[in-house]
């Protein structure tokens, strides 16, 4: 108490020596306040401006105190599924009102196994490839030495791991494969380009196999748990909302996101099924949640002000800024690059949609 009462005198004792000196000469304070005092000038228009720009900053502060009561409430009232990326295949979270959270059983081990398979020739491209055609450079060797024991390592207890024995077969001919081409480049002490080629044309066909084997796995091992939780949820699912977290090299054919699709119908894409784009590959439940909460809580707000219940999914500006570019592009004689326009509450799915030519999956490769 003596503690705090003398802090607060303290803090009043600093106020009223800045105060004076509003109104005084630096010279008439301690030398020990001049570091911190004087007069500072502002104009009517900085003032304006920053009170201005102050309701901004406390808007947030605002959302986020509202927030906690806007989720509160909704979990109150509706299921929810969070379907979050990670390495072992993704991680699903079931939220019923009044209970504690359901976390679903991981992905099957062999998933991660297949996927680290793949990446492991991946991963050579990143120790060879800045320095290719460059035998002056051998910084190279030492990391290409260190991953060649661990990948021998991988070879020698393959056979303890948990697979079918044709797909430990391929594993083993991808890490071998892999093994060679590093002995190799060990045994010149450089890396050459037609070299990296001839790897990676003998690579992509078993590299396309243990590809389709871990979406295989990934895809069944989530069908089963959300048709077990659309039971469990009985009438409750037509009121669930899910989402699923996605950076911009995963957007498209989002795995978790499509399968979610398969159970919730097209008619719940930007509805109660959602896509919530990210800039890593990971989010925290907290932070999804989060989102969800904004999404929905700002729905409100777009119906109260204008009417809409999805305006406020969508940039609010972008019909305005759609308009405006059209017409500053007519006045430099540009064309308009532009999507086209989609009413709010759209059900398209939030990925690239237009068909066209070209290869669109690993199997309409050569």
């Amino acid at each position: 108490m003596f503690a705090a009462r003398n802090w607060r005198l303290g803090v009043g004792l600093v106020f009223a020596l800045l105060s004076a000196s509003a109104g005084g000469r630096a010279d008439q304070l301690p030398a020990f306040m001049e570091p911190i005092a004087g007069v500072q000038a502002a104009t009517a228009e900085e003032t304006a401006r920053a009170n201005v720009l102050a309701l901004n900053t406390a808007m947030f502060d605002l959302y986020g105190a509202a927030a906690r009561i806007f989720q509160a409430n909704i979990l109150a009232r509706h299921p929810v599924i969070l379907a979050m990326f990670s390495g072992g295949g993704g991680r699903m979270i079931l939220y019923r009102p009044d209970m504690a959270p359901l976390d679903a059983p991981p992905v099957p081990m062999v998933y991660q196994l297949l996927k680290s398979t793949g990446h492991s020739t991946m991963a050579l491209t990143q120790i060879v490839g800045p320095y290719l055609d460059n035998p002056g450079n051998t910084s190279w060797l030492a990391p290409m030495r260190a991953y060649r024991s661990r990948m021998q390592s991988a070879l020698d207890t393959l056979d303890a791991t948990d697979m079918p024995a044709d797909w430990r077969q391929t594993v083993r001919t991808i890490l071998t494969n892999n093994a060679a081409f590093m002995d190799d480049c060990i045994a010149h002490g450089t890396v050459t380009m037609p070299a990296l080629q001839a790897f990676a044309h003998t690579q992509a066909p078993e590299l396309k196999k243990v590809v389709a084997w871990a979406a295989q796995t990934q895809v069944a091992h989530w069908m089963e748990v959300l048709a077990g939780w659309k039971t469990m949820l009985g009438p409750d699912w037509d009121k669930t909302y899910a989402a699923s977290n996605t950076i911009y090299v995963a957007r498209q054919n989002n795995v978790l996101f499509s399968v979610l699709a398969q159970f919730f119908g097209a008619e719940a894409i930007n509805d109660r099924l959602l896509l919530i784009e990210t800039i890593s590959f990971t989010s925290t439940p907290n932070d999804m949640l989060d989102s969800v909460t904004r999404i929905i809580a700002d729905r409100s707000v777009g119906s109260l002000f204008f009417g809409n219940y999805h305006l406020m999914d969508y940039e609010l500006m972008g019909g305005d800024g759609r308009q405006a570019i059209i017409a500053e592009t007519a006045k430099r004689g540009m064309p308009a690059v532009l999507p086209p326009v989609v009413p709010f509450g759209s059900n398209q799915w939030p990925m690239l949609v237009t068909a066209g030519p070209g290869a669109a999956s690993l199997a309409d490769l050569p």
